[in-house]
């Protein structure tokens, strides 16, 4: 008993610390995109995971049957294209609300667990999906009734998670967890070259811009800024590993959700906005929403 007590109190701890390292990645991407185009940023985010998954794979070879290697591309594009527009609107809204959109995913996984994998909706899961409507609602404030650009790619960024989250519940049947995790990081880091290399030769109006620009060579400070992204986010994918290896599913999940508080603070500290009574309503709404979408999978 005193063993239980003791690893959920180190998964809880691991859980911070890992939601505190994913906002501090937040906060060196959001100042480093002023400077950068969110593309290099990505590919930046990326490349550290590659050579350390690598290193991984080259020392323990993978034991998987694959089989599925177009649901494999899928599951990389997903959690890119995910990523990019995450830190495309970093840049240009609070980083509180950035995080908050992008931790609308599990709303999404339900939906789309529901459509493609036969799972069940519970009630706790519907209550649930319409409680994170209304808080994206809320933190978007769309003015005129519609939706701005950034908005939208926020949304986008929940629902591309997710799509890349539900791929992995059938991917995990036939594939090695390194090979789930390069195929996101592989893809993260070889589009953004190309997407890169073809922005020379493309026309692309404002909707698509934050998916081409030229690269731009680091300099001073920002080498140590991209450096910092790709460093605090590899430190969060451990922290968060170790983590659910000690404690219940359930109450790392929800210990998860204090990254967005850590966002919200370090973005003020940045020079965000303080978040208005709406704003933070809708991020409670959220945040509620995730909790109850996990409630009928119990703390396992």
């Amino acid at each position: 008993m005193k063993k239980m007590i003791k690893n959920m109190d180190r998964g809880i701890l691991l859980m911070l610390l890992a939601s505190l390292s994913f906002a501090a990645m937040g906060g060196f991407a959001k100042v480093v995109s002023q400077a950068l185009p969110p593309v290099e940023v990505t590919f930046f985010r990326n490349i550290f995971g590659v050579v350390l998954v690598g290193l991984a794979i080259y020392k323990v070879p993978l034991k998987q049957t694959g089989g599925k290697p177009f649901l494999l591309l899928f599951r990389g594009s997903m959690g890119f294209a995910a990523l990019l527009a995450y830190f495309y609107i970093m840049a240009h809204i609070p980083l509180g609300e950035a995080v908050t959109y992008n931790k609308t995913s599990p709303i999404f996984v339900a939906i789309f667990a529901y459509l493609f994998l036969n799972e069940k909706l519970h009630k706790s899961a519907l209550l649930a999906i319409i409680i994170g409507f209304v808080g994206i609602v809320l933190v978007a404030q769309p003015q005129g009734g519609t939706f701005d650009k950034y908005d939208i790619l926020g949304i986008f960024s929940g629902i591309g998670a997710a799509l890349a989250y539900t791929s992995i519940r059938e991917l995990r049947k036939y594939y090695d967890t390194r090979a789930i995790v390069m195929s996101f990081m592989g893809v993260g880091t070889a589009a953004p070259l190309i997407l890169m290399l073809l922005t020379p030769y493309v026309t692309v109006s404002e909707d698509f811009d934050w998916m081409f620009a030229e690269f731009v060579m680091p300099e001073g400070v920002q080498w140590g800024y991209v450096t910092a992204v790709g460093i605090f986010a590899t430190i969060s994918q451990l922290l968060m590993t170790k983590a659910y290896e000690l404690t219940k599913a359930g109450i790392v999940g929800t210990i998860s959700y204090s990254n967005i508080v850590f966002a919200v603070v370090i973005g003020v500290m940045l020079g965000d906005p303080i978040p208005d009574i709406w704003t933070v309503l809708g991020i409670i709404l959220v945040i509620l929403s995730g909790l109850l979408v996990a409630l009928p999978k119990g703390l396992k």
